[in-house]
């Protein structure tokens, strides 16, 4: 059931979450913590994932619901028990008793969209909610990892997105089309390793991993992605199939703005990577060191380069580098920041992009990409195929959707791909 060894590979089957209730159940006090940038405007945003969604669809790749697949996963008992064991000493004794006999569909319900206080009074989010909405649960990203024919679960940075790490390790371990598939879980105690808590808890987030081929993994480290996540990674990479040869870290600069490594650095196409020139490019602004583990030999030093670039190449993955936001250092800064770099590829040099980023766009036109809004496929104006050999972009509509802080690879998480 998953198969991922490539960022462009043809996209077989994907995992979304449309923004559901919980979306509408935030208050500004959740901004900052959720890292959105706003108030969502529910059926607007619901309005452009579905469009998204759709677009897929129509392109002949299977899209999976994590809700659905949450709630057929639940009606087994024994996921039921491993979840509650694991979510109910958080709850009030009137929400736990009230979960115990829901059904699969309720239940998912209150796990995603939250439960009010008893009161249901106050400013703070602790006053209002007995159980807090996930509203970052659309960005099926980040709470799970597919890498070769295996996932490695995510270990949230917040404790504001711990709960949906918990409910993909539900799905991963217990849904009858995902249970059986290996799994690396860094909060997991192993024999040669404690569980770290406190300061030393492992911070891993899935738009910091990006699966270059078969034999080179990158990885940043992040605000969100921390070293004692890449330490295990290292460890224990070696038992997924097939195993990766190469780890390469890229150290990200701690900003905001750069919070996962998909936000300044997206694959587009075989030997095409769309970047953000102040992190990604040799002498930027910003420039990320990298680092190469060689998984083989987790004793040995890694190898130290200047930047992300120069470690690609020694490992004989040379790329052209496509400027978000174009050549003007304004835009560059400004369309990273509005996920320009933030690319989801459907297949080879066939990709998905929002459409305010116009610099951008305009520089994938200069590199021979048709331009092609997802409207005008969905309303059968323009022909898209994912085998043709034709390289294009489909943008979609992101007037609403972008105010969460993530493009289409942060709303997507494949889970079947072509090699690349």
């Amino acid at each position: 059931m998953l198969h991922v060894t490539s960022e462009v590979g043809r996209l077989r089957t994907v995992l979304v979450h449309e923004p559901g209730p919980e979306v509408d159940q935030m208050v500004p006090a959740m901004m900052e913590e959720l890292l959105f940038d706003d108030i969502l405007f529910g059926d607007r945003v619901r309005e452009e994932h579905r469009r998204f969604r759709r677009l897929m669809q129509l392109l002949g790749i299977e899209v999976l619901g994590a809700r659905d697949l949450l709630v057929e996963t639940l009606a087994s008992e024994k996921a039921r028990e491993w979840l509650f064991e694991v979510v109910l000493p958080e709850l009030t004794p009137a929400v736990r008793a009230r979960l115990r006999d829901a059904k699969p569909g309720e239940l998912v319900e209150v796990l995603v969209a939250g439960a009010r206080s008893e009161s249901g009074s106050g400013i703070a989010v602790e006053d209002l909610y007995a159980l807090p909405p996930v509203p970052n649960w659309c960005f099926q990203r980040d709470p799970q990892v597919v890498v070769g024919n295996g996932a490695i679960m995510g270990a949230m940075a917040t404790p504001a997105r711990w709960r949906e790490a918990i409910l993909s390790r539900v799905i991963f371990r217990f849904h009858p089309r995902l249970a059986g598939a290996p799994i690396l879980d860094p909060l997991m105690p192993e024999a040669e390793r404690p569980l770290f808590l406190g300061l030393h808890r492992p911070r891993l987030e899935g738009g910091d991993v990006l699966v270059l081929s078969p034999e080179v993994v990158a990885i940043g480290l992040s605000e969100r992605t921390n070293t004692v996540a890449i330490e295990c990674l290292v460890r224990s990479m070696g038992r997924l199939e097939p195993q990766p040869r190469w780890l390469v870290v890229v150290h990200l600069p701690r900003r905001r703005a750069y919070m996962h490594l998909d936000t300044v650095f997206t694959m587009i196409d075989r030997g095409m990577a769309l970047a953000a020139p102040q992190v990604i490019f040799p002498g930027g602004g910003e420039t990320a060191a990298a680092e190469v583990h060689d998984l083989l030999d987790v004793h040995a030093d890694p190898l130290v380069f200047s930047d992300f670039p120069a470690a690609l190449a020694h490992l004989e993955l040379k790329l052209e580098l496509v400027p978000c936001g174009g050549a003007d250092p304004v835009a560059q800064q400004r369309e990273q920041w509005t996920d320009g770099a933030n690319a989801l590829a459907l297949a080879p040099g066939v990709i998905t992009l929002y459409d305010r980023n116009v610099r951008t766009t305009e520089e994938l036109s200069r590199r021979g990409f048709r331009i092609v809004h997802a409207e005008d496929v969905l309303l059968g104006r323009e022909e898209v195929r994912l085998d043709g050999g034709e390289r294009m972009c489909i943008l979609l509509e992101s007037h609403e959707i972008s105010r969460a802080r993530g493009g289409p690879h942060c709303l997507s998480h494949p889970l079947v791909r072509d090699a690349g």
